[in-house]
């Protein structure tokens, strides 16, 4: 878009697009960091987030296609599927890059429900959730149940999960792909995110994966980098931080809340999880699991926040954050 004359017909965009794309994809560093800056973002990003080179830079490539296997069939399906790319460390021994061409949706594998397409670092945050059979988890923002599914696939189909959205036609389509999937361990629920909670359960966990900008999502959506503005990123972080605070009497004592959102920038991410923590004493940081080192990044330490780059593991970039409710007395 930044290269772009928007005064020129859409078709004249497209081809220009076309023409742009394949000499980026022939000599990657044909455009200098500076013009990247200046065209390949909006300018307001710089305002909100970190802008690194190497950000900028993986923002051009064109994003993989990540799949998750059934647990512990990653191996299995990447040898049915062919052209797959599994990650080194056992951490990921799920997670597989397609690099076919292949019509997936069209598979025997997809409708047997062998694998669900998702990306890399939503997988992360399942992990990262790390759900045990016989557990109760609230999926807060569920959508169509990608991380609902995942839960359930870590615990075994055991326990509960329960599965909310404010969207009804999006649980509409979470059973759906449940019912593919072979998941029942799972209650779904409309919820508007208002005061009053959809039950009185307490949880052994409670992921709240929020509605945001979208940033992390730039290089599979590069659209949405001209349509999200600064004034969204700012209205956002007060919905999240109204999620988080009314979802976290429903934690048990002991249990788990967890943050995430695929977004990268400051006040979505680190503020909201600032401003949670001074306000809710009775909890405390919990230190997320080390999922290995992606292909550029640096070791990573144990902290209680976590930013996923997309150039840290070849996915989306995310945000997670991590408590735990102390116990009574």
């Amino acid at each position: 878009m930044g290269w772009l004359d928007l005064d020129k017909p859409v078709s004249d965009r497209l081809t220009r697009a076309i023409e742009l794309d394949l000499v980026f994809q022939e000599k990657p560093n044909v455009f200098s960091l500076e013009e990247l800056r200046r065209r390949a973002v909006p300018s307001w990003a710089a305002e909100v987030m970190d802008v690194s080179d190497a950000w900028l830079r993986i923002l051009q490539n064109p994003a993989r296609l990540w799949l998750r296997a059934k647990k512990g069939q990653g191996r299995s399906l990447a040898e049915k599927l062919g052209n797959c790319w599994i990650p080194p460390g056992g951490v990921w021994a799920d997670a597989v890059d397609y690099q076919g061409s292949e019509d997936l949706f069209r598979t025997p594998e997809f409708h047997a429900g062998e694998f669900e397409l998702q990306d890399v670092a939503s997988q992360a945050v399942g992990l990262i959730c790390d759900p045990k059979p016989g557990e109760t988890w609230w999926d807060v923002c569920a959508g169509e149940g990608g991380k609902t599914l995942h839960l359930s696939d870590l615990m075994g189909n055991k326990g509960l999960i329960w599965a909310s959205d404010r969207a009804e036609w999006r649980l509409k389509k979470l059973k759906l792909r449940t019912a593919r999937a072979g998941c029942f361990n799972y209650r779904s629920v409309a919820w508007d995110g208002r005061a009053k909670l959809p039950t009185k359960t307490k949880f052994d966990g409670v992921l709240v994966d929020a509605p945001c900008s979208g940033v992390g999502t730039w290089q599979r959506n590069p659209h949405a980098r001209w349509t999200t503005t600064a004034e969204d990123v700012a209205e956002l972080s007060d919905v999240q931080a109204e999620l988080l605070s009314r979802v976290a009497p429903a934690v048990k004592p002991g249990g788990k809340l967890i943050y995430s959102v695929c977004t990268l920038t400051r006040a979505e991410t680190v503020e909201v999880a600032q401003a949670f923590a001074s306000a809710f004493p009775d909890f405390e940081s919990l230190n997320l699991p080390v999922l290995g080192e992606g292909e550029h990044q640096a070791p990573v330490v144990p902290a209680a926040t976590r930013m996923i780059w997309p150039q840290d593991l070849g996915g989306n970039g995310m945000f997670v954050a991590a408590w735990r409710r102390k116990a009574d007395g």
